[in-house]
């Protein structure tokens, strides 16, 4: 019987905040699936636990890995596959790249195998995991998607303060495209990987009158939250998070 994969969202950045499924998940299966954004992996790599291929460092380059050490250290002990998921956007090779992952992964699967892709957040939101999850569902394979804490709950956990209340709306955008019309939308708008076009997300938020609150690095190491449009750095790091609401609070409910 071939194996199953699974995309495990690990949550937002705190071990503390990964579910009891997602830990169990990471103990029981046989190799972890580990995401290389970099560029410098060209082809899927499968490494044994005690393997000393040249291949590791991307462990520690890995957020979601160590995100999911911190809270299951036996994740250390399984063998693990690194899979190329650069942050391009020529649409034709990156067919070819997820294609390829998928089959490296379907390989492990016929084994009979259980393979855990780790993913930030939640699998469902913004992952690179749907893109092999939905090649191997195709082919046949079992799959199974465990959610995560999304980092906009997170966020908006962190800085103690709603997402929506009442009728509002909740509109979740890319900030790396075009969001002028996006920010028209009523409601809560949550800009998410923000970090490359702070300096112009800043400018419209403050041309617009718009009240905005930031986290970067929620839960992780070098955290920073700002409070108001104003205070938000033109220049901020790749996982940045931006709750913007219609109007200025006058006060905390």
């Amino acid at each position: 019987m071939s194996g199953t994969f699974t995309g495990a969202g690990v949550g937002p950045g705190d071990p503390e905040l990964m579910t009891l499924k997602a830990v169990r998940a990471i103990r029981e299966c046989s190799v972890i699936a580990v995401p290389v954004s970099d560029g410098e992996l060209s082809e899927p790599f499968f490494e044994k636990a005690e393997g000393k291929g040249g291949h590791t460092q991307y462990l520690e380059r890995c957020v979601a890995y160590r995100i999911a050490r911190g809270a299951v250290p036996e994740a250390e002990k399984k063998d693990r596959i690194f899979l190329p998921m650069p942050m391009i956007k020529e649409k034709e090779r990156l067919k070819e790249i997820h294609d390829r992952d998928a089959d490296a992964v379907a390989e492990l699967l016929e084994e009979g195998k259980d393979v855990v892709f780790l993913t930030l957040g939640d699998p469902t939101v913004y992952s690179t995991c749907m893109y092999v999850h939905k090649r191997l569902k195709k082919k046949g394979y079992r799959t199974e998607l465990i959610p995560g804490i999304p980092s906009f709950c997170a966020a908006a956990a962190r800085m103690d303060i709603s997402l929506v209340e009442n009728r509002q709306e909740l509109h979740v955008l890319p900030a790396s495209y075009q969001i002028e019309e996006g920010l028209e939308l009523p409601g809560t708008k949550v800009l998410m990987k923000a970090g490359r076009k702070m300096a112009e997300v800043k400018r419209l938020l403050l041309e617009k009158g718009l009240e905005a609150e930031m986290v970067e690095n929620c839960g992780m190491e070098g955290e920073r939250i700002c409070l108001s449009a104003e205070e938000i750095p033109e220049k901020a790091g790749y996982y940045s998070l931006l709750i913007v609401k219609e109007k200025k609070r006058e006060e905390r409910a």
